[in-house]
């Protein structure tokens, strides 16, 4: 089992960078941070983007892996997300993981101005954009045009450290997206739906869970080829609430398959409200749980 850790972009990089050092010190496999250009409620307050930081973070550690959670279509095209992903890999010394998923509704795509898609329309909109990135980070040069998105000569020169690509890690809990999540993903990521309990989204993600088991199956690709990501606190209980909490949901997500699970750094208020001192328990207990 491998643990990572979602760092909100909400703070500056004075006091972020911070979390970003003990994140690797505390011997965190992952760090990951969210691709908004707002989120939810916290768009009221101080809110930074992606990539620049997790350039910076990439500056202030050396072990652990970086990731978009998640990067998406709502803003970001395939020809100019390939040349910041190039960059950040290049970087981050071969670090860079990449969270991907269709989009959804708010903020994102609100704040440009642009109708509300349905959600057929966002998945075949991730479907465009996942072909088309994938390609301009394979090849040298690529031209492209789709119903979403149109790239001519598009360069991929120096190219990823990591080769072919770096890993794609694909968001999806549906069925088009498991199945896109089957046939691009080096790893599928799922939050599991909304719930009122937390057994209600446990038995929910146990299902998706076999939904993607299938879709591995009838692709006929090999479940171990693919990292299992679980998003932890998708669950109504934060994860961080306790090491018990934090504890048990780890080894529920281990007992479903999971390869990964994420949780986040407790915030003062809001979202995922903890304290610091249960994430400091929380890392004394990573050796015992990754089994290192």
């Amino acid at each position: 089992m491998r643990i990572g850790i979602v760092i909100l972009p909400d703070r500056r990089w004075a006091d972020a960078s911070r979390r970003w050092r003990l994140a690797e010190e505390f011997g965190f496999d992952h760090a990951w941070t969210y691709d908004h250009l707002g989120w939810r409620d916290l768009v009221d307050g101080p809110w930074f983007d992606a990539v620049p930081t997790l350039t910076a973070a990439a500056m202030v550690t050396s072990r652990i892996r970086l990731g978009t959670y998640v990067a998406s279509p709502s803003f970001r095209h395939p020809v100019h997300f390939a040349r910041e992903v190039t960059a950040l890999d290049d970087i981050s010394g071969g670090r860079l993981v990449l969270g991907l998923g269709a989009g959804g509704i708010g903020f994102d795509s609100a704040v440009l101005g642009a109708p509300e898609l349905t959600p057929r329309a966002r998945v075949d909109r991730f479907a465009e954009f996942l072909e088309l990135f994938d390609g301009i980070l394979r090849q040298p040069a690529t031209t492209w045009s789709g119903s979403w998105y149109s790239a001519v000569d598009a360069r991929n020169d120096p190219g990823p450290v990591q080769q072919p690509r770096p890993p794609f890690v694909v968001a999806a809990n549906g069925p088009r997206a498991l199945r896109l999540a089957v046939r691009y993903g080096d790893g599928w990521v799922t939050t599991g739906p909304q719930a009122d309990s937390a057994e209600e989204w446990w038995r929910a993600v146990a299902e998706i869970r076999d939904r993607f088991h299938a879709a591995c199956e009838s692709a006929g690709r090999p479940l171990e080829s693919v990292d299992r990501y679980l998003n932890l606190d998708s669950s109504p209980v934060y994860s961080m609430t306790s090491v018990d909490a934090f504890t048990e949901a780890t080894g529920r997500a281990q007992e479903l398959g999971f390869t990964d699970v994420i949780t986040h750094w407790p915030r003062e208020s809001s979202w995922y409200a903890g304290d610091e001192k249960v994430l400091e328990a929380v890392a004394a207990e990573l050796p015992r749980l990754t089994n290192r």
